[in-house]
């Protein structure tokens, strides 16, 4: 993948372009994340991520309109949750997505976790709106390997991402080689580790080479990587900062620093116990 800006994309296994940093937004519900987004817009962002569980489309799809710019030039990210998971609710929680966002279709759809009998369905759905031409690219999030084995199974369409949990505690090497060898890019959630890079000694060590904090060397160490990331923040000046990404770059030995920080350690919830 090919670092150069803020603006800069990566193509996807259907040939769609999409933003390869954008803004998470978990968490971010009303005017808090109408603000970020409006944020993040006027500095540069142009994927914005957000879930039907987050209730805050209505509030992102507001923040798009108000802020001005053409549908095209945002690139918005949606999935539907556990509870609306199965072919028919799927299909009906699609159109609720777009119509709380304001818009007639979403960039990318994604199943959120891998619901126990129900995830397989689920993308049969996502395939119908896909193949209709309502949703430009389709994927999963969460999928662990036995998943994805499960899922591809039953699949006609390869997912175009796996939006996984990934930070230097948590790598998953062998899941992003067979997400490569698909194929499918990897997104990183929850790539600060919800604040907890800003206690690592060697993060803080390697910012101050460049000048950067923690959680700037670790969205740069995604990127070097090949995973796309996508950091939740309400606030405007981290906005701004952690997208000062782009006029740096690790070296190989720092990159393997980071990479020995690997634990196999979660903060978020275990895919194997949805």
């Amino acid at each position: 993948m090919t670092i150069t800006g803020i603006n800069g994309k990566t193509k996807l296994n259907n040939g769609v372009e999409m933003p390869y940093f954008g803004l998470g937004t978990w968490q971010l519900t009303g005017d808090e994340a109408s603000k970020a987004v409006c944020s993040a817009i006027d500095y540069g962002y142009r994927l914005i991520d957000t879930a039907a569980f987050y209730n805050n489309e209505e509030a992102i799809g507001r923040a798009i309109k108000e802020f001005n710019v053409t549908r095209n030039e945002i690139f918005i990210t949606t999935k539907v949750w556990n509870t609306d998971q199965g072919y028919d609710q799927t299909l009906r929680a699609y159109d609720k997505s777009c119509h709380l966002l304001g818009v007639d279709y979403a960039d990318l759809y994604l199943v959120h976790w891998p619901v126990t009998g129900k995830f397989t369905d689920t993308w049969k759905a996502l395939e119908k709106i896909y193949k209709e031409g309502r949703v430009r690219a389709i994927g999963i999030s969460n999928f662990l390997q036995v998943h994805l084995d499960k899922l591809l199974d039953k699949a006609e369409i390869i997912p175009a991402i796996n939006q996984i949990e990934f930070h230097p505690h948590l790598i998953q090497s062998e899941l992003l080689k067979t997400c490569k060898h698909l194929g499918i890019k990897v997104q990183a959630w929850s790539p600060i580790m919800q604040g907890r890079v800003f206690d690592i000694p060697l993060l803080k060590e390697v910012g101050k080479k460049y000048d950067k904090n923690a959680a700037q060397v670790v969205l740069r160490w995604d990127l070097q990587r090949g995973v796309l990331t996508i950091p939740k923040s309400a606030s405007r000046a981290h906005i701004k900062t952690n997208a000062e990404i782009f006029d740096f770059q690790l070296t190989e030995e720092e990159m393997s620093q980071i990479n020995s920080l690997d634990c196999n350690l979660r903060y978020g919830y275990d895919p194997m116990l949805v």
